[in-house]
């Protein structure tokens, strides 16, 4: 295998499910030398995430208690003053956070709703941090306002398979996700998108989802993959858990087939043990949400994240925001060039010893 190959958008099922059977010691050493091609192995991205309007959603997304359809002790709130949203990504940024994500529990945003959204995007930027969105569905002309505000990432995840995609949201299609999705890149956005796992669907669905992020050209630059939490007084409360392992094998696969991209351990987090979070990033997960909330669902608080990257060796990763993908990619690309050189240079050493 090629670890510095050209990322690959013609993943079929068989190569896919290929990667799921393998040993997991040799699935887990694959993802390692991908990784390790396009990354610092140890350093962690590192987002925070608000819920700037809770509730009320109209879709009848099964695992969400924001949905309308549901009876959940959530409490419906409005949308945010833009001065609590950025005093949230002021205390993120002291936290140690370099994207500050945004959601709001609308099927798509209303014009006037967008023109606060959009002065949270200039205000949050303004502080020198990422910013990222999940607003629903969103059109042309909303995505390009966004964008001119200064939006860094858009997030609308695909959460499962499109064979399994309608035992878990009825109120839109599969195809309205992908089109939200091509609206954004259009836009020039960077694309956050993944899934959820542990929703009572099959291995197949967990290749499939895999299969479709890979399709879309470029690969999403960032790609949640979230374990289930599972809420009381929604249907999926009751679901059979995951096994761990079968997610971490998720996670490995995620990082060979969109090698260039951060995959983020996501929601699920605060029911994880600390062995199942080292295998995730030994898997190649190199982005996490830091903070006590993931939207409306429990997450690490940040001192325990900070002792557990302490345990590891691991350290946030540095972000600037003038820095584009690409500059990134050439600044890894030199620095692994000179891993390679290095060790051909020992091994050269070495001969000559003998």
């Amino acid at each position: 295998m090629t670890t510095t190959a050209a990322p690959r958008h013609d993943w079929m099922l068989t190569d896919i499910n290929a990667l799921f059977a393998l040993p997991f010691n040799d699935l887990l050493f694959q993802a390692q030398q991908v990784h390790r091609a396009h990354f610092d192995a140890n350093a962690v991205q590192v987002s925070t995430l608000l819920s700037i309007k809770t509730g009320a959603c109209p879709e009848d997304c099964k695992y969400c208690p924001q949905s309308g359809h549901y009876t959940t002790q959530l409490k419906k709130e409005k949308l945010l003053e833009i001065e609590k949203v950025v005093e949230q990504a002021k205390a993120a940024k002291e936290a140690g956070a370099s994207r500050f994500c945004m959601g709001a529990a609308w099927r798509s945003p209303r014009d006037k709703d967008l023109l606060a959204v959009e002065e949270m995007v200039r205000q949050v930027k303004a502080l020198g941090l990422e910013t990222c969105m999940t607003l629903g569905m969103v059109n042309g002309e909303q995505a390009n306002r966004l964008a001119s505000a200064g939006l860094d990432y858009y997030n609308h995840n695909l959460d499962t398979s499109p064979e399994y995609y309608g035992e878990i949201t009825t109120t839109r299609t599969y195809s309205d996700r992908l089109e939200t999705l091509a609206t954004v890149r259009e836009a020039g956005m960077k694309v956050c998108s993944g899934g959820i796992l542990g929703m009572g669907e099959g291995a197949q669905d967990r290749s499939a989802l895999l299969q479709q992020l890979a399709q879309l050209n470029p690969h999403p630059e960032s790609v949640p993959i979230n374990m289930l939490v599972k809420v009381p007084g929604t249907p999926l409360e009751n679901v059979e858990d995951l096994d761990p392992i079968e997610f971490i094998r998720a996670i490995a696969v995620a990082r060979i087939m969109m090698p260039q991209s951060h995959v983020r351990l996501s929601a699920g987090r605060e029911q994880m043990s600390e062995s199942t979070q080292a295998l995730a990033f030994l898997a190649g997960a190199n982005s996490i949400f830091y903070g006590d909330k993931l939207l409306t669902t429990g997450n690490p608080q940040a001192a325990r994240d900070r002792a557990l990257f302490a345990k590891l060796g691991l350290h946030p990763e540095t972000r600037e925001t003038c820095e584009s993908e690409p500059a990134q990619s050439e600044r890894l690309a030199q620095r692994a060039a000179q891993n390679a050189r290095n060790e051909r240079m020992a091994d050269l050493a070495m001969d000559a010893s003998i």
